[in-house]
């Protein structure tokens, strides 16, 4: 089995942050933290990035267990979008134009763990400095993360819906809730995807527009990675990639998070295993498919919880950036690291942290600040934060 060789660096606040791989093959990584909320809540349970305000800027948006807010680009002042509108706790967001009036709009889960999944979406009212108003969409026992995308080939998105747990006698039921022409007052009818995995932590899709088909899903569960694709007949195949994790107990086994990135000419899929676990996996492949070599970057984490792919300095292989939640058993702090890969077939990875301690519960890539690189937004759980990490990398 892999094993990476480790290059750690402190944090510093105040100053550009200089990320070293340790080989000088690697581009350094340097980027500078900004504070966007030192204590938004008991819990950030998700980030995610909308230009709320319509100037061409990305902001950040974030859900506490009872509030929803997004923080204006670039000064990053507070606005709270709901509080205590619906059953605690938030536990999802996701940012799209639900009444097709060319403004953001976002859908969420809520009612986190025990009181059944709320699903609902928010609009805003005639001025950004109101309360939002809210809107039922559904409820789905378990709700835990939900994301737009054209699933079912119809040229619109749908909102896709994954809940943690099935009802005991078959698995979790993924659902595809349509977007009804009037989506404040009609009833959102969900389609379902899936019924035959258990433990479905996270999923991700992969955006078909350029072939016209329907978008894929991969789905991070017990049973490991699964791809689930429309089929011809209006139905969706259910299609292994890998079995994850393997362990004597279920919690012991599968995948926990997923995200799709690209290592050069190779199809790269990076997950947490298990769910909740200690590994930070990359797959790679020509294909999505069971044929995918398994690399293991990472065996240390405490409750990993967070991951992303992007292509931090440029050269056309993405980074993986992993967060754990809680501290290690040797005494290290939670926190974000960055790993790169040294040599073209990505079987040699270093490691790097980025910010500790910082509990990190949900991360989010993007250009922030406009500058053609990709900056990191983290939420956090028991830190309470919600931070920028600026990319200062150049060529």
């Amino acid at each position: 089995m892999h094993r990476s060789h480790f290059s750690v660096i402190t944090l510093l606040m105040t100053l550009p942050l200089w990320v070293p791989t340790g080989n000088a093959s690697a581009e350094k990584l340097k980027f500078q933290k900004t504070v966007i909320d030192p204590n938004l809540g008991k819990v950030c349970y998700a980030v995610t990035a909308a230009d709320v305000d319509g100037d061409d800027r990305l902001d950040v948006v974030a859900i506490s267990e009872r509030e929803a807010m997004w923080y204006r680009n670039p000064d990053w002042k507070k606005h709270v979008m709901i509080s205590d509108a619906v059953t605690k706790d938030h536990v999802c967001i996701t940012a799209g134009d639900i009444d097709a009036d060319g403004k953001v709009d976002f859908a969420m889960g809520a009612g986190w763990p025990k009181s059944g999944g709320e699903i609902f979406w928010i609009q805003r009212s005639e001025s950004l400095q109101s309360p939002w108003k809210v809107h039922s969409i559904g409820a789905e026992a378990w709700t835990h993360r939900m994301r737009f995308a054209d699933v079912l080939g119809t040229g619109r998105d749908q909102l896709v819906v994954t809940p943690l747990n099935g009802d005991g006698d078959s698995g979790i039921r993924l659902l595809a809730y349509p977007i009804p022409e009037q989506p404040a007052d009609a009833k959102w009818t969900p389609k379902i995807m899936a019924r035959s995995l258990n433990r479905a932590h996270n999923h991700w899709h992969i955006d078909q527009s350029k072939t016209e088909k329907p978008d894929d899903t991969i789905v991070a569960s017990q049973e490991g990675l699964n791809l689930v694709q429309r089929t011809a007949d209006g139905g969706f195949s259910v299609t292994e990639i890998s079995k994850g994790s393997m362990g004597e107990r279920p919690a012991q086994r599968g995948s926990g998070e997923v995200k799709q990135g690209q290592l050069g000419s190779q199809i790269m899929l990076a997950t947490i295993e298990p769910m909740h676990g200690n590994q930070v996996v990359v797959y790679l492949g020509q294909k999505l498919n069971k044929h995918m070599q398994r690399v293991v970057l990472d065996e240390s984490l405490a409750q990993g919880h967070a991951i992303w792919c992007a292509d931090f300095d440029g050269d056309g292989r993405d980074e993986v950036v992993a967060a754990h939640r809680e501290a290690k058993a040797d005494g290290s702090l939670a926190g974000i690291y960055l790993y790169q890969s040294t040599d073209a077939k990505g079987q040699r990875w270093e490691r790097s942290l980025l910010d500790a301690p910082m509990a990190c519960e949900d991360l989010w890539c993007a250009d922030f600040n406009g500058d053609g690189n990709i900056d990191i937004l983290a939420g956090g759980r028991s830190t309470h934060d919600v931070n920028l990490y600026l990319n200062q990398t150049t060529d």
